[in-house]
């Protein structure tokens, strides 16, 4: 309970379940992540108690799990509500109608993310209409060095802040080292053609092209990104898939 909870009568017939759900809203909008054992404590319920109400908080969008440290963050929709956390444009006046708008052009997957840590928020998506088609990530995270979109932000962030964030390796030839180096390589070859792309290196048979969204004053926004079956991608249609993604981008920026 907050200070301003505590200065605030009850009410007269409290209903415990609201009670805790807002209780578990209000931690995810507080805190940049929450463990089942904070949730158990705050909400003085039991473990499955909480881990039942946090499986139907990621099923709703309202948080998210990291799969390597099992914490939860604030999900999509609640981030929708916060209007922060990274995330600097409304999601469903100005994100939304520009991935319709790729998606509608591109007649594949669009997707708009933001980085988090070394990782990949996926913030929206709006889907390919067509049967054979790439399914949305929005809610996840995934590593950003996986993934085009992730690639792309990386890369507008520059070497420095990636090997602060990585942790550049204190010996040249050790095996990280090896790893660092062929990651600082694809972000300068992403600089050099003005995008970041995948071919299957995430999801078999799944390609993508990603870009960065970048302000004026040269700050990033986020990442948009196409995605499509291998069996529809093609040199040409990858090149009119990045010039789709760079007028969208600059849009949301600002720049256009």
């Amino acid at each position: 309970m907050t200070g301003a909870d505590r200065e605030r009568p009850a009410p007269p017939y409290p209903i415990a379940s609201v009670d805790r759900t807002l209780s578990l809203i209000q931690m995810l909008a507080e805190s940049p992540e929450v463990k089942l054992s904070e949730v158990r404590a705050r909400l003085d319920v039991g473990q499955s108690t909480a881990h039942r109400l946090l499986a139907m908080f990621v099923y709703r969008g309202f948080a998210v799990q990291d799969p390597r440290t099992r914490s939860y963050r604030a999900g999509p929709y609640l981030l929708d509500l916060r209007r922060d956390t990274g995330v600097r444009f409304d999601v469903a006046r100005e994100i939304r109608p520009t991935l319709a708008r790729l998606a509608g052009e591109s007649g594949e997957t669009a997707h708009f993310a933001v980085l988090d840590g070394t990782d990949v928020r996926y913030i929206d998506v709006v889907e390919s209409t067509r049967a054979l088609r790439v399914s949305g990530r929005r809610g996840r995270t995934m590593p950003a060095r996986d993934t085009s979109i992730g690639r792309a932000m990386l890369a507008a962030e520059g070497d420095a802040w990636v090997s602060a964030r990585y942790g550049a390796p204190a010996q040249p030839g050790d095996q990280d080292a090896a790893g660092h180096d062929t990651l600082l390589r694809e972000l300068a070859r992403t600089r050099s053609r003005g995008y970041a792309r995948n071919r299957g290196e995430v999801e078999l048979g799944v390609c993508s092209v990603g870009v960065a969204v970048v302000d004026p004053a040269g700050d990033l926004l986020g990442g948009l990104s196409i995605a499509a079956p291998d069996s529809r991608w093609s040199p040409a249609l990858e090149k009119a898939h990045v010039q789709l993604l760079h007028a969208a981008a600059a849009r949301l920026a600002g720049r256009e």
